[in-house]
């Protein structure tokens, strides 16, 4: 081959390379998943990035969407909140994914929500909050109040929950705790309860010194039958109930309802001193039936091929991970629907969606207001860090974003409007 043969020839490979990137590029659906790895959250949010994983793998084994396989594009925001918007930016901008799977606590879904409202990029949020928001950009397929908290509490003044008079709002100092109790203080004062009966303290993320806090939960509680609201979040649940162990604190002295403690924050405490302390959930893993049986052996299978850290010698499944799981088939859906990844056509396709769900119900997607119909479920903590339910909805329970418990909320509009 002589000089100018090789040239051409080499013009012509370039060129048939730089043809061919773009369209090898479009063969894939890029999706973001956007959890933290480090830091105060990681123990919450690390295994719904591993779900969201093992959904990806499972939608791309049948054949991925629109004939496309997903790849996922994993970030890591590291529990730092103003991270959480450079990395959404990030993930829109750059990588150009077309949803994102992500976030857990309220203030790092409101660091990216303007960044998804500048550019038009569609959230999907999985975890229980505080409500007072209903964005065009974010499904929720988490819990609003009226799906957790509100009917945790109704349970405790319940003579079934055990009369609870006297309440203790404890919580981690942020968005949805401080939020949230702003509801229930409303709801409490509605049912009559006083306000010398209603003690509210806040601490730090990342706190570990619970013992004080404690002490004084104990004290309150000599005025008259008491149950603590934990609205604590990440790693600092760890310390706070091995000091309710460590002081004697009983869930038959004073009962815990947890909004933000499932399976996956018990692993690594000694449970057996929190035997009928609760959580309120829309999932829990030892609920029997042949979905949750199936979701439960997918995980274990999983968690073993890909030897994750904790999970592949005893896989857990918790209500994030449910209803990761439940937003990244819905939006799958959607898209299989409106024939296309845009996002205003895929938001369209959203409304009404449903999905046999691990927790045994066809959940749906509202038709306006980006929330799911849920059933609520009271669980007590088990020896082996498992729930038995106590309470369960007749069925699935509508999501009110706006709580009626706060001023003004009735003239809020049910249906997000796009910026």
């Amino acid at each position: 081959m002589n000089r100018k043969q090789f040239l051409k020839t080499a013009l012509g490979l370039a060129a048939a390379l730089w043809w061919a990137a773009p369209l090898q590029a479009a063969e894939t659906i890029k999706v973001g998943i956007l959890h933290s790895l480090s830091g105060t959250m990681a123990i919450s949010e690390t295994v719904l990035k591993d779900v969201a994983l093992m959904t990806i793998e499972e939608i791309n084994a049948k054949g991925g969407v629109l004939g496309k396989k997903l790849e996922p594009v994993v970030v890591d925001p590291a529990s730092n909140w103003p991270l959480f918007a450079e990395k959404a930016r990030q993930l829109l901008t750059q990588d150009k994914v077309a949803v994102v799977f992500g976030c857990w606590t309220s203030v790092s879904r409101k660091s990216v929500l303007p960044v998804f409202e500048e550019l038009n990029g569609l959230l999907f949020y999985p975890v229980q909050y505080e409500g007072e928001e209903l964005s065009y950009n974010v499904f929720y397929t988490g819990a609003a109040p009226n799906q957790q908290a509100i009917p945790a509490v109704e349970y405790l003044m319940s003579k079934e929950g055990g009369g609870a008079k006297r309440f203790f709002l404890l919580g981690t100092d942020y968005v949805y705790p401080r939020t949230t109790n702003k509801i229930l203080r409303a709801f409490l004062k509605s049912k009559g309860v006083k306000e010398s009966d209603i003690e509210e303290v806040y601490t730090p993320f990342g706190h570990t010194d619970y013992q004080t806090i404690v002490g004084n939960i104990k004290k309150f509680a000599q005025g008259g039958k008491t149950a603590v609201i934990s609205t604590i979040n990440g790693d600092s649940n760890v310390p706070f109930y091995k000091e309710l162990g460590n002081q004697g604190l009983k869930a038959t002295d004073v009962p815990v309802v947890a909004f933000s403690v499932g399976e996956e924050e018990l692993r690594g405490v000694d449970t057996k001193p929190l035997v009928g302390h609760l959580a309120a959930w829309n999932y829990f893993m030892s609920l029997k039936n042949p979905t949750n049986e199936e979701f439960i052996k997918k995980w274990a299978a999983y968690a073993k091929a890909k030897n994750l850290p904790g999970h592949r010698d005893k896989p857990i499944t918790n209500d994030p991970m449910e209803a990761t799981y439940i937003g990244i088939h819905m939006w799958k859906q959607a898209v299989e629907k409106a024939r296309t990844t845009d996002v205003d056509k895929v938001i369209a396709a959203m409304a009404g969606q449903t999905f046999k769900a691990p927790s045994g119900f066809t959940v749906k997607m509202d038709e306006k207001n980006h929330h799911l119909h849920k059933p609520v479920f009271i669980g007590e903590v088990r020896a082996d860090g498992q729930f038995n339910v106590v309470w369960k909805s007749k069925g699935l329970v509508k999501a009110q974003p706006w709580s009626p418990y706060i001023p003004g909320n009735d003239k809020k509009k049910d249906e997000p409007e796009k910026k």
